[in-house]
């Protein structure tokens, strides 16, 4: 079955840092772009940060510099290391490729107070 499964979210004051997981299975994953995405309250889901089959990030200027994505390629895992977190960060993440997509997962949510 391909999936997707996010995990690692949690509530943290701005400033703090989180760690968040994103194990795929199926085909999705191997030699394929694999991004993390961004689903604010009551806004449309909105990448965030993708990375390459060979590890190569990119990320959006909203996360640039706060937000590391990596992957490890031998557990189809791709990870989201975010720091100094700020209330608009807020909202539900999610992975998936960023080209080649399959159904979206469940998401982990992530909520930043002030």
């Amino acid at each position: 079955q391909v999936q997707l499964v996010e995990s690692g979210g949690g509530l943290v004051q701005a400033g703090g840092s989180l760690n968040l997981s994103c194990v795929a299975s199926g085909s999705v994953f191997s030699g394929n772009t694999m991004a993390w995405y961004h689903q604010g309250p009551g806004n449309r889901r909105e990448y965030v940060a993708r990375i390459t089959p060979n590890g190569a990030p990119i990320y959006a200027d909203s996360v640039d510099g706060r937000f590391t994505i990596s992957r490890d390629n031998a557990k189809n895992t791709v990870y989201l290391q975010m720091t100094n977190l700020k209330p608009e960060d807020t909202g539900a993440y999610y992975c998936n490729g960023f080209v080649r997509r399959i159904s979206w997962g469940r998401g982990t949510q992530v909520t930043v107070s002030s």
